[in-house]
């Protein structure tokens, strides 16, 4: 029996490029960290191979500091099943159709969960972060993408396959930009970095002036759009005015599905939090019903890009 007080998770972030794995005690504090290449670009035999090398690499910090490892929680980004199959991913194309669950088990003899990316960092701010003092969260995190995580009644509500909270894909436009999932006008093509910039670029492109127009499309960033419009510069924003819009938009159909008490926007967009809280809130008073409209809450992330390695280590210390 390992004591409480040694209790140890090693929760993994795994994203296209690389991946995060951390040692965390049973209180969601950090002991130790790394990062490595995710290495997916050379198959699936070389993803694996890094995969439980960080995994192993993480056990021996964990014993050098007279600790054991109980258990392994990873996010990964797209489709999962609540027992740990990859049905897509877009990032992680050839291990679509593994159970990467299966595999930790096998390899580490050690419980293990896998859960979608995005899910975890919900979770992991439900646990130990912004969503704390809330039963019932929306999370969206902006980032490239638009990913959410959803929990209901204190827990994380995923769905009878494991793949509900898809919420960057609720339609905001119903003839609108072109998404690659197949649909038009997804949340995502309206509040993600990517559709910040491509709406900059393209308002340049349309002959837009102010302080973004002396960049060259590849320079233009989020955070140089934030910037601008932190500057008063008012193209960008504009541009972050619309991309809060559109989220206040999808957030006021869930406020009055389901009464949330809170919505925390985390990711990279969200250091611009300002920016959007703002436009979110007004749509919501503008098209949710005034008694959910009045319990929500619009709350900025506390955890950063700790939220997915927390969420998912988090799961092992609960019923999940």
């Amino acid at each position: 029996m390992i004591a409480s007080e040694l209790k140890t998770y090693i929760g993994i972030d795994v994203g296209g490029t690389n991946s995060r794995f951390a040692l965390i005690d049973g209180d969601g504090r950090i002991i130790e960290r790394k990062r490595q290449p995710t290495e997916i670009n050379l198959g699936r035999e070389r993803f694996l191979e890094r995969f439980f090398s960080g995994i192993d690499g993480m056990r021996r910090e964990a014993a050098a500091v007279g600790r054991e490892v109980c258990a392994i929680g990873a996010g990964v980004p797209g489709l999962i099943s609540g027992e740990g199959l990859i049905y897509s991913s877009v990032n992680l194309t050839p291990i679509e159709g593994l159970n990467l669950r299966d595999l930790i088990c096998e390899a580490t003899g050690l419980p293990a969960v896998v859960v979608n990316d995005a899910n975890a960092s919900a979770w992991g701010e439900k646990r130990y972060g912004a969503g704390r003092p809330f039963g019932s969260l929306l999370m969206f995190t902006l980032g490239t993408g638009v990913g959410s995580g959803l929990v209901l009644d204190g827990k994380l509500w995923t769905g009878i396959d494991g793949v509900a909270g898809e919420y960057g894909h609720a339609t905001v436009e119903p003839e609108g930009i072109p998404c690659t999932c197949g649909n038009r006008g997804c949340l995502e093509q309206y509040a993600s970095a990517s559709a910040l910039v491509a709406a900059a670029v393209k308002a340049l492109g349309k002959g837009e002036n102010g302080a973004l127009a002396e960049l060259s499309p590849a320079g233009i960033t989020t955070e140089r759009i934030a910037a601008a419009a932190a500057k008063g510069d008012p193209l960008a924003g504009a541009l972050f005015e619309r991309a809060g819009r559109y989220l206040g938009i999808a957030a006021a159909a869930a406020v009055n599905l389901l009464n949330l008490e809170a919505i925390i926007l985390g990711g990279g967009v969200s250091a611009s939090f300002d920016l959007l809280a703002e436009p979110m809130r007004r749509e919501i008073a503008r098209r949710a019903f005034a008694i959910p409209a009045g319990r929500v809450k619009i709350i900025q992330c506390e955890l950063g890009d700790d939220a997915g390695i927390l969420g998912a280590a988090g799961f092992m210390g609960t019923d999940q």
